[in-house]
């Protein structure tokens, strides 16, 4: 890939970085060599990038050739809205109360430079800002009231930056280029670029280790680069061609940005943004299962005003679930009246709306893998000892699991797998885990999740390597068809 810094003249970048060219806004606009490149990636530098200035023409332009612009005309466009602004999630808000708390004046400017401060203390601020609104060189403005706020952030030109600032900036400019062309070396072998999201600190992530490295070496057999990406990595995205969430989703979390982004950048994305939006709220799931009949056990969503209903219509005990439950947290099964009333005080704290679900007893759940609206494996995931549910949560935070039991999935309940796919195949075509309940000779979907488990030795017990490559080869299928231009079906 070839990499460009713009800017209004070649001296208002007066430096040498090995494998970056800088060029003037107006012969890139302008000269065919530019306009019939492909694979380049555009800095945009420019002194100004109000619409229809030369600085805005360059994104705007870099984007209609299919080159990677950094600044985008979305991240323009976004920094003129003061509505995102005040968009901050809740760990930009830590951060930044964090990182501003020992300040006492009431106004603080932070100069953010590929990423990057000079102070070390703001370096993770720094970065959060540089993923958030991605542009090169940043400047944002924070004002206390009775906390830190954001007032504005702006782009800023190469000639705004302060002398004192240039060593600092031309190193940390050079650290970046290097890890870019670093990493693209790494890549010349392969056709296809695939990042794996993960978080090397999750206690209980989707895949662990072992099992992201099979995922890494069933997609270098296909000719295909996988790499493992974190958090961190945000501004990073564009320069793959997939996204294979391996990290506990969430609506209000990174995982779902992540998605966005992939996804507005063209990237094929497992999971999806609408996949993580579906299966991460039981609400939803539960009205879509109803729609669709397919069987549940009896589920009614309560509030505050209608709370004593889920008592006459479901008896006890009963199961209350938080809409964005997951890993059996948030999720209680309680058994007397007092007790409902506790469960409910407290849940209703975080949601507005809850679930109430009829408590089927079981020894196992069935857990069915749908990849690509086909079953791919089946699980019997047993409760946890001593306890209903296939996980059990101790004081100390540690997590024990009942044992587990895969099977062909030919040979799984047939009810059981046509009620999973069905279930699976209203949220997407991607890859899913559907929790069934068998009860009197009955199967019951309990929930589809978009984020199932694959690891060494449960999932995989079956096919063994073939899962890994089974998924990834659905991801170069859809990488190639995207290239070409062919919708996916």
């Amino acid at each position: 890939m070839r990499i460009l810094i713009i800017a209004n003249s070649h001296k208002e970048w007066p430096f040498r970085i090995p494998d970056v060219d800088v060029v003037d806004a107006r012969a890139y606009l302008t000269q065919p060599e530019f306009s019939e490149g492909r694979n380049v990636k555009v800095f945009n530098l420019c002194r100004s990038y109000k619409y229809q200035t030369v600085g805005y023409y360059v994104s705007l332009l870099a984007e209609a050739r299919g080159h990677k612009p950094l600044p985008s005309i979305t991240t323009l466009q976004d920094l003129r809205s003061q509505a995102m602004m005040r968009i901050v999630s809740e760990e930009l808000e830590d951060l930044i109360q964090h990182s501003l708390g020992p300040i006492q004046s009431e106004r603080f400017t932070l100069s953010i430079y590929f990423g990057r401060n000079l102070a070390k203390r703001y370096e993770r601020l720094s970065l959060h800002l540089f993923n958030l609104f991605q542009s090169p060189l940043l400047r944002v403005q924070f004002k206390r009231y009775k906390k830190w706020v954001i007032r504005s952030v702006a782009t800023i030109a190469a000639s705004d930056v302060p002398e004192g600032h240039w060593p600092f900036v031309l190193d940390v400019a050079r650290q970046y280029f290097e890890g870019r062309r670093g990493a693209q070396r790494k890549r010349a072998r392969m056709r296809y670029d695939l990042a794996i999201l993960h978080d090397p600190d999750e206690a209980e992530p989707p895949s662990e280790p072992e099992a992201l490295k099979k995922f890494i070496r069933a997609a270098e057999n296909l000719g295909v680069r996988a790499e493992l990406i974190t958090r961190d990595d945000y501004a990073r995205i564009a320069e793959f061609d997939a996204l294979f969430i391996r990290e506990t989703t969430a609506v209000n979390h990174h995982t779902y940005r992540f998605a966005r982004r992939a996804s507005s950048e063209g990237l094929v994305v497992i999971d999806d943004p609408v996949s993580i939006v579906r299966c991460t709220n039981k609400v939803y799931l539960a009205e879509l299962l109803s729609r669709h009949d397919i069987p549940t056990p009896k589920t009614i969503v309560i509030h505050r005003d209608n709370a004593e209903e889920c008592l006459r219509e479901l008896g006890l005990p009963l199961v209350l679930k938080r809409p964005d439950s997951s890993f059996s947290q948030g999720v209680v099964k309680v058994a007397s009246r007092a007790e409902l009333h506790t469960q409910l005080e407290q849940l209703f704290e975080d949601s507005d709306l809850l679930v109430a679900q009829e408590f089927l007893p079981t020894t196992f759940d069935w857990r069915i893998g749908i990849l690509n609206r086909k079953p791919m494996y089946a699980c019997k995931y047993f409760m946890a000892a001593n306890h209903w549910q296939i996980v059990r949560t101790e004081t100390n935070g540690d997590y024990r699991y009942g044992k587990s039991e895969t099977i062909p999935v030919e040979l799984a309940p047939r009810r059981a797998v046509s009620a999973a796919l069905k279930a699976a195949n209203l949220i997407g075509d991607g890859l899913y885990g559907v929790d069934v309940k068998e009860s009197n000779k009955k199967f019951y979907v309990i929930e589809v999740n978009d984020n199932p488990n694959i690891d060494v030795g449960i999932e995989d017990a079956v096919l063994r390597d073939e899962i890994y490559n089974r998924i990834m080869e659905v991801f170069l299928d859809r990488i190639e068809r995207s290239k070409a231009g062919i919708a996916a079906t």
